[in-house]
């Protein structure tokens, strides 16, 4: 019960990563907001966790859903503590110039944008408040050890990286923290975009870079960000955490 009587929101939470680390905030006294584009498969994921679970549609990229998403949260619930800025998209692994403007437009408004507008809702929420707040971004290796073929999504990564370096210099002093994961890919949709496409042999090279030997699970980055949203990691801010068995070493 190390997140009793908080409150959360996880975003992209109906499926993969979401959706893992939804699951064990509840699990550990949460209560959890489940927002996600797909609005149905948010709310199932929420009936399923039971309890004080909310499925929400919303999209990440429109700062005015995001915002009606925080002061929803805040009438439900009565505060916020924990956000998990965990949305994301990516383009096909192939040749930069191959991507086209609107592609580009909407890794970087679900990737980076999308913080930006939940910074906006929320850190006033977390200073009305007092005593902090915990944002957690999902940023990835990729923003870490850029690849070929991956180029504008290795760079909204690497933004998300930045801004939340800079976002927790800024914020520490009112005791609001923030991090960011950065796990390796894991057996998701997207994994057959990142790797062009989904093979038994491109899957075998890809886990080949792994030193550990595996992809990655919701239940690894659901610890992680247990972790990182915990009391227990109360002097931590600033850190991208690399959840990716060795990839980035």
């Amino acid at each position: 019960m190390r997140l009793e009587g908080k409150v959360a929101i996880v975003t992209g939470a109906a499926s993969g990563f979401g959706r893992g680390i939804a699951e064990r905030f509840a699990a550990e006294g949460a209560k959890v907001v489940i927002a996600d584009l797909d609005g149905e498969a948010a709310e199932r994921v929420a009936d399923a966790i039971g309890g004080a679970a909310l499925g929400v549609k919303v999209d990440v990229a429109d700062g005015d859903q995001v915002a009606s998403l925080v002061e929803g949260t805040a009438a439900r619930f009565g505060r916020i503590d924990i956000v998990v800025n965990n949305a994301g998209t990516t383009h096909r692994n192939r040749p930069m110039l191959e991507v086209d403007a609107a592609t580009f437009d909407r890794i970087f408004a679900v990737n980076v944008k999308a913080i930006y507008w939940m910074a906006q809702a929320v850190v006033p929420v977390f200073r009305v408040q007092g005593g902090g707040g915990v944002m957690i971004n999902t940023a990835s290796t990729a923003g870490i050890r850029p690849r070929p073929g991956l180029v504008w999504y290795n760079a909204s990564k690497g933004a998300a990286i930045s801004l939340t370096k800079a976002m927790a210099i800024e914020l520490a002093p009112e005791k609001i923290r923030v991090n960011c994961l950065c796990p390796v890919a894991g057996d998701t949709p997207m994994l057959g975009l990142f790797m062009g496409e989904d093979t038994p042999e491109l899957r075998a090279k890809f886990v080949s870079t792994i030193p550990i030997g595996r992809l990655s699970t919701p239940e690894d980055m659901a610890n992680a960000a247990l972790w990182l949203a915990s009391d227990e990691a109360g002097f931590i801010t600033g850190v991208a955490l690399e959840v990716d068995g060795g990839r980035c070493v």
